[in-house]
C-alpha cells in the first residue's frame, strides 16, 4: 500500500468512527431513529422509491428499475450491483447521466441513461446513500447524503468524495437528510443552495457550506448575520418527514416536495407551500424543461400532471 492509500484509508477510518460514535451515542440518547426512506428498505414500511427526468425520459426505481420515454410504457432497466436504490438524480445539461444513492452504500453512476452503471464510493462511509444531487452549475459535481453521517461532496463525477457538512442540528439532536436538491438561486452566497429534506422538515446551506439555516425570505448573508431571520410563510408540515425534493431546472424557485401526506409545491423557493395532492407521495421528479410536468409515485401508483400538480393522471400501477 502506498502513502497515498494509506492516507485514504486513515480518512476513511476516522469517518466511519465518527460515524459509529454519533450514532451510537444518539441511539443510546434515544435522539434518532432510522428515516423514513430507510423504515421503508428495511422492510418496514412502504418500499424504497426515486425517481427523476432525464431529458425527456422518466426513471423509476421501486423494488426494480425501469425507464418510460414519451408516451410508452415502463421498460425495465438493469439495476446498478449493490442492491437497492434510495435515491436518483440528474443533471438538465448532461442527458443520460444519472446517480443513485444505494442502499448499500455508495453512489452509482450511468453515463448511458441508465442501461449501464459504475459504483463510486472511495471516501464515503460504509452506509447507506438516502439522498443524492447534482450541482445546478457543475455537471461533476454532487452530492450525497450518508445515513448516520452528513453531506459528502465530490468534484470529480462520484470517483472520489469528501465530507462537506455535519447533519443539521434540529430540535435538539443531528438529523439524517432524507432528500437534496441544488438550487439555482440568486440569494445563494454564490448563487447556489443546497436544499435538503429531514426527517423533521427542510432546511437549507448555501454552497459556500458554511452553516444549515431555515428556508426564509431574504438573502443569505443576511440570513447568516441576523440570526434571527422571518419564518417561511406557509412552510411544510412541521415534523414530517420530507422522502423526496426536486428543483425545476426551468424555473428554479419551483420546488416540489414528497410527503408522507401528499405532494406539495412551492412557487417561491420554498417559503410558501402549496398541497397538490390527497395521497401519501414516496418520490416526485419535474422536468427540465417544463416547470409544470411533474410525476410521483404514490400510494396509487405512478402519475403525472401538466399543470403543476394541480390536477394528475394515471401512468402505471407498481
Amino acid at each position: 500500500m502506498n502513502d497515498t492509500d494509506k492516507a485514504i484509508t486513515s480518512r476513511c477510518s476516522t469517518r466511519l468512527s465518527r460515524r459509529a460514535f454519533l450514532g451510537a451515542v444518539a441511539a443510546g440518547a434515544g435522539l434518532i431513529s432510522l428515516p423514513s426512506r430507510l423504515r421503508a428498505a428495511s422492510g418496514l414500511g412502504i418500499t424504497s422509491s426515486a425517481m427523476a427526468f432525464d431529458g425527456d425520459g422518466l426513471i423509476v426505481a421501486h423494488d426494480t428499475l425501469s425507464r418510460r420515454d414519451g408516451g410508452g410504457a415502463l421498460t425495465p432497466l438493469r439495476g446498478p450491483t449493490g442492491g437497492n436504490i434510495l435515491s436518483l438524480a440528474t443533471h438538465k445539461d448532461r442527458a443520460g447521466r444519472i446517480a443513485a444513492g444505494l442502499k448499500s452504500g455508495g453512489v452509482a453512476l450511468s453515463e448511458d441513461g441508465g442501461q449501464s452503471w459504475e459504483v463510486g464510493h472511495r471516501g464515503l462511509p460504509d452506509a447507506p446513500v438516502t439522498a443524492v444531487t447534482m450541482a445546478a452549475l457543475s455537471l461533476d459535481t454532487l452530492y450525497a447524503a450518508v445515513h448516520g453521517d452528513g453531506l459528502w461532496k465530490s468534484e470529480d463525477a462520484g470517483r472520489s468524495w469528501i465530507l462537506a457538512m455535519d447533519r443539521p442540528w434540529l430540535e435538539g439532536a443531528e438529523r439524517d437528510l432524507t432528500a437534496l436538491a441544488s438550487v439555482d438561486l440568486a440569494t445563494g452566497m454564490g448563487g447556489i443552495w443546497i436544499y435538503a429534506g429531514t426527517e423533521m422538515g427542510l432546511t437549507r446551506v448555501p454552497d459556500c457550506l458554511c452553516r444549515w439555516q431555515d428556508v426564509q425570505p431574504g438573502d443569505a448573508m443576511d440570513a447568516l448575520i441576523s440570526g434571527a431571520a422571518p419564518s417561511p410563510e406557509k412552510p411544510l408540515p412541521a415534523g414530517e418527514p420530507i422522502l423526496a425534493l426536486v428543483s425545476a431546472a426551468s424555473l428554479p424557485t419551483k420546488l416540489y416536495a414528497a410527503l408522507p401526506s401528499s405532494v406539495w409545491v412551492s412557487e417561491g423557493a420554498g417559503v410558501v407551500w402549496v398541497q397538490r395532492s390527497t395521497s401519501r407521495a414516496e418520490a416526485v421528479a419535474v422536468s427540465p424543461k417544463n416547470a409544470d410536468h411533474v410525476a410521483a409515485l404514490t400510494e396509487d401508483g405512478l402519475i403525472q400532471s401538466r399543470n403543476g400538480g394541480m390536477t394528475w393522471t394515471a401512468l402505471a400501477d407498481l
